[in-house]
């Protein structure tokens, strides 16, 4: 992929999606620091991202808001980013072939942010960078290794924090995967940086 479309970790144009182009206002990129330890993958932007801009604005990120406090962090302490950039008519999931279009993008900015952890946020994501069926509920809190192109990225399955409004019971599940991704990558509680992945 070329990466004249991409200004640092920015997308500022892109076409490759004609349903995609059709649906959004604006691309959506990934936000909070291009060096951070912890990064947080969505599927794609719904409405309230569309409109603002930003990812994981919604309810959604209300509860992601809300696991990161509990351990001590700000949203500006992680990263937080898309599979796809743009949102999906109706808000339905990306398309195998939507994915793929924004792949390179994904992997140009996980290699340059190059955290400690992912944390994937549903299915969408999970199954995408793990690249294999996945039971997030079986999952969540499960610590695998992806390959990414020459490297290897340390990745946190999780369920999706919309989840946590539609069933309580998965809130447990949600809160604990954001502590354990904090504790693993040396930011609990405003941690000193030492990630503690070498344990695993």
């Amino acid at each position: 992929m070329s990466d004249d479309a991409m200004d640092g970790l920015c997308v500022r144009e892109c076409e490759r999606c004609p349903a995609l182009v059709e649906s959004r206002s604006r691309i959506v990129n990934g936000v909070g620091p291009d060096d951070a330890d912890l990064l947080f993958l969505g599927e794609g932007p719904g409405a309230n991202e569309d409109e603002q801009g930003e990812p994981f604005v919604g309810r959604s990120g209300s509860v992601l808001d809300d696991a990161l406090r509990e351990v001590g962090l700000a949203r500006a302490d992680v990263r937080i980013t898309n599979c796809v950039r743009c949102r999906p008519p109706e808000n339905r999931d990306p398309t195998k072939e939507e994915l793929g279009n924004c792949r390179g993008y994904l992997e140009a900015e996980l290699k340059r942010v190059a955290p400690d952890l992912v944390v994937t946020l549903g299915k969408v994501p999970s199954e995408h960078l793990l690249d294999r069926s996945v039971a997030v509920t079986k999952e969540a809190g499960d610590v695998v290794d992806v390959r990414l192109g020459d490297r290897s990225q340390r990745t946190l399955v999780s369920v999706h924090p919309a989840a946590t409004l539609y069933d309580g019971s998965q809130k447990e599940a949600f809160f604990d995967a954001v502590a354990k991704a904090a504790d693993l990558s040396g930011l609990a509680d405003g941690g000193n940086g030492q990630s503690s992945l070498g344990d695993f």
